[in-house]
């Protein structure tokens, strides 16, 4: 996942990096005194972010001061009585805010990696400040008749490609943002936007609690059954963490409940911690999301009608490679008919194999996982825990650097005189040809206050625009650590999320553009996924897992036999995998299409009706249940949106295709291409067009349904 570091999807009032507008900053670089969380970046590395000076509570006046220092920005540049052109409004518009970038990328770092109590006091007071002041710039009249001025110029205002695809991306986004509607629908969106992000604050923080606040804890060995010792010690370790030593615990986080659920022989226990799993924010206390859910989806209705749009869902999509929500429907739709089918007969499979045991029961959502191993392990004689035994953590992150080297040139340097927000944390500096492209954040591991599951981060977006700025950006897990000099093990799964998260920063790294507003990761939503899941597929690669998946104790590599095991098994589950995905997506682009200013959905009561509505298995659940859907409800980023992923599925399994049909996955020229037509040109080039300069053709999305192993239809 890609996360967005802003309230809203355009991130380009943020700008950071190096240059000032120049008549700004000698407006008051002499009389302003700017603290850590403002002044430029400095040091080694081109610079760098001084997490060693902040403090939790220098956090509100540092926000509020950069408001202030933009308000002076973009009032000269309003004041201005020279004729609007690109370089006196596009650029220095580009060009303003950036001491309030910096103070938000930081808040964005602390609430999403450190969120103690006393930062979400903070964050919650703040974020209807922030959501209120990128109203008021978006909303600011003269600023926008300038902007207007030289969209509707631009084409014999003798424009670069890149400088006339900024102008439209502005005009775009103040345009879908309200800016030249009139005062009275301007007064309600500020209202709106504001309440709204209110809501998103309180969702995430209730999800958050649950997850701290609920565990399983394991009183004795006989509730070990079935569990690896990699996962009983990490138990062990959280046990001892929370105070419960001689305990094990199993925390409510993916990375920690789904191992659990997937090995334990005790279905008793299975059963308690799905339902802990899948109940976070639905326990009908004080951390309960339905009624802030019901709240969004009519706030969020109603301000797609005023700018326009029937619902929410039509406003997104229209911004989107997809266009229309019938478009994404109509994807979701197509695979998920395969989908189901292949759901019957993997259940068929597991329900055969526990007809035979003692105990005779009907395969439920807490069994999925658990049975379909058994299968797994009778068809293919693949051991999940054998497998995880050749997957270390560290040399799984060394086989994402040599791969990246292999395919695009890159070196990973570790550094060690580098600041972190926390000590886990271990800082890279990326290089091609001696030359450093940028820095690499890992943070891997779960804590308290740290948001749940995976994602990639932009601490700094590349340009060149005064100057040449190089990237930051950071990869964030939630891996239980283990005790001091012991590896610690993780999954299939988890390794593949590892290389698709290192795609993003891949993403963000390789950017070769002049503005940062069109710089990396700032493609389309359906767009930006596309390159990540690309890169997912060289971990199945020989070259990687000969010398990267080693046996912890032997240091052995994983035998070929078991790596062929896997080929043959790449498709195996497919139906579950795709299919609890797919009703995240089907019912997060349906309650959208739903909801309206008037009406309280009842979430779970939709989720209910969706599932029958499309005939969704018993055996099977959403992905992410509603309350715990923080894609979708816990910013705007995600909503209307979870599609995304499918949908830039197809773009890689036919960018795949192209790897294969010129001799592989490390093809020199096909590299090349990849680097250069779509990790190097972020939002420069318009995706389809990226797309079509990498592939020569518009996308085939029968490719998807070959690489999942359904019929084409």
């Amino acid at each position: 996942m890609q996360r967005r570091t802003f309230l809203k999807s355009a991130m380009l009032f943020l700008s950071i990096g190096g240059g000032t507008f120049l008549s700004q900053r000698k407006l008051f670089a002499e009389t302003v005194s700017l603290g850590p969380m403002l002044a430029p970046w400095t040091g080694a590395h081109d610079g760098l972010p001084r997490f060693d000076l902040l403090k939790i509570s220098d956090f509100k006046p540092a926000l509020l001061q950069g408001m202030d220092l933009k308000r002076v920005e973009i009032k000269s540049l309003t004041d201005q009585t020279a004729p609007a052109n690109f370089d006196n409004t596009i650029a220095a518009l580009e060009d303003a805010g950036r001491p309030y970038g910096r103070t938000n990328r930081f808040f964005n770092i602390y609430t999403s990696t450190m969120n103690d109590k006393s930062m979400q006091s903070i964050e919650s007071e703040m974020t209807p400040l922030l959501a209120k002041f990128d109203d008021e710039i978006i909303q600011n009249d003269p600023l926008f008749q300038r902007i207007k001025t030289v969209y509707e110029a631009r084409k014999n205002s003798k424009l670069t490609d890149e400088q006339q695809r900024l102008v439209e991306v502005y005009y775009q986004t103040f345009t879908r943002q309200g800016a030249g509607l009139d005062d009275k629908k301007k007064a309600r969106l500020r209202e709106i936007n504001e309440k709204l992000a209110t809501l998103y604050t309180d969702f995430r923080h209730n999800q958050l609690a649950d997850e701290e606040k609920y565990m399983l804890v394991l009183d004795s060995e006989k509730d070990l059954a079935g569990l690896s010792d990699s996962l009983k010690a990490d138990a062990a370790s959280q046990a001892e963490t929370h105070g419960k030593k001689g305990k094990w615990i199993i925390t409510n986080t993916r990375s920690s409940m789904e191992p659990f659920i997937t090995f334990s022989s005790r279905r008793d226990l299975r059963e308690k911690g799905w339902r802990l799993w899948t109940s976070r924010g639905d326990n009908n206390d004080v951390h309960d999301n339905k009624k802030i859910i019901g709240e969004i989806l009519k706030l969020r209705s109603e301000r797609a009608k005023i700018l326009g749009f029937s619902t929410h869902a039509h406003w997104v999509l229209d911004d989107n490679m997809a266009k229309t929500p019938e478009n994404a429907m109509n994807l979701m739709l197509k695979v998920w008919k395969a989908t189901v089918a292949r759901i019957h007969e993997e259940v068929a499979d597991m329900q055969a194999l526990a007809d035979k045991e003692p105990e005779k029961i009907k395969i439920e959502p807490w069994d999925y996982r658990y049975y379909a191993e058994k299968v797994r392990l009778a068809r293919y004689n693949i051991d999940q825990n054998e497998v995880k035994e050749y997957l270390q953590l560290d040399k799984i992150r060394d086989g994402m650097f040599w791969a990246a080297k292999q395919v695009y040139g890159i070196d990973m340097v570790k550094v060690d005189d580098v600041p972190v927000v926390q000590k886990d944390v271990t800082v890279y500096e990326v290089r091609r040809d001696g030359k450093q492209l940028g820095l690499w954040y890992f943070d891997p591991y779960a804590r308290d206050g740290k948001n749940s599951g995976a994602w990639m981060d932009e601490y700094r977006t590349q340009e060149r625009f005064r100057d040449p700025i190089t990237p930051i950006v950071s990869n964030n897990a939630n891996f239980v650590k283990g005790k001091p000099g012991e590896p610690v093990l993780i999954s299939w799964d988890d390794a593949t999320t590892m290389f698709h998260e290192f795609g993003h920063a891949l993403h963000g790294l390789q950017s070769n553009v002049t503005y940062p507003s069109l710089a990396g990761t700032s493609v389309k939503r359906d767009f930006v996924e596309f390159p990540s899941q690309v890169n997912e597929r060289w971990l199945m690669t020989p070259e990687v897992l000969s010398k990267f998946a080693l046996h912890y104790k032997t240091g052995k590599a994983i035998p070929e036999a078991l790596v062929e095991k896997l080929r043959k098994a790449k498709t195996f589950n497919e139906g579950f995998t795709t299919g609890e995905y797919l009703i995240s997506a089907i019912y997060d682009m349906k309650i959208h299409l739903a909801a309206t200013p008037d009406t309280t959905i009842q979430p779970d009561d939709f989720e209910k009706a969706t599932m029958r509505e499309i005939g969704c298995p018993a055996e099977i659940v959403m992905r992410h249940r509603p309350t715990a859907f923080g894609h979708i409800f816990a910013a705007d980023s995600y909503s209307a949106g979870y599609y995304v992923y499918i949908w830039a599925d197809t773009m890689s399994a036919d960018a795949t295709e192209a790897f294969k049909e010129n001799g592989g996955m490390y093809d020199r020229k096909t590299c090349d291409r990849f680097r250069d037509t779509i990790f190097s040109v972020g939002n420069s080039v318009p995706p389809d067009v990226a797309f079509r300069n990498f592939r020569g053709r518009d996308v085939d999305t029968n490719a998807l349904m070959r690489d999942r192993g359904f019929p084409v239809l």
